[in-house]
């Protein structure tokens, strides 16, 4: 439960804020979110993330793109069954494979690009499968979603961030069980004023 908890979590911020460093224009309209609805005058707190949608569609998007588990956990049918066509034993080990269907291009439009806003149509949520589905969906999917939005908005909120250079972050996968970020993740950043009134205060 601590690895599933801590390293997913973190990897996912890794990812959530690769491709933020990729993408300026989204970065930049989520610290407008942040900074219009909540101000320069406190942090951000775990219920203001309810109220920043724009915040809440670049985490999915983020599980959408870089699902941390690409492959579910094994799955057996206690039956005999016919999935997809093919005839499966029961007993048989199965993996869904979400990394590739969350790719799909006959689900998801343009799957190959970073878009936030595809989420805007509350019917894109529904083929999101990176914590399972159904009883056999991870307990932990609504602590992840807290604590991913609540910790990516405040580094948003707190600091400046940029690329080390010219070029973008690579986003390659390595190649594991668990999906991280080939090269880790190294940009500059720069406290925001907030800061400093925060610690002052």
């Amino acid at each position: 439960m601590i690895f599933a908890g801590s390293e997913t979590i973190a990897w996912t911020l890794e990812w959530a804020m690769l491709n933020l460093l990729n993408h300026p224009e989204v970065l930049k309209k989520v610290r407008a979110e942040i900074d219009t609805k909540i101000g320069f005058d406190r942090l951000i707190d775990e219920p203001d993330t309810i109220n920043l949608p724009y915040l809440q569609m670049i985490v999915l998007e983020t599980l959408r793109f870089y699902p941390v588990a690409p492959t579910l956990d094994p799955h057996m049918p206690s039956d005999d069954c016919m999935l997809a066509g093919y005839d499966v034993p029961r007993g048989s080990m199965l993996l869904v494979n979400i990394w590739a269907m969350h790719r799909d291009p006959s689900i998801w439009e343009d799957p190959e690009m970073f878009k936030p806003e595809r989420f805007e149509n509350e019917k894109q949520k529904q083929k999101l499968l990176s914590f399972g589905i159904g009883r056999r969906a991870c307990p932990g999917i609504g602590l992840a979603h807290r604590v991913v939005s609540l910790a990516l908005g405040s580094m948003v909120q707190c600091f400046e961030w940029q690329r080390i250079g010219e070029e973008y972050v690579d986003s390659r996968e390595e190649p594991m069980t668990l999906m991280r970020p080939a090269t880790p993740l190294l940009a500059m950043c720069k406290a925001r004023p907030i800061v400093h009134k925060i610690l002052v205060s």
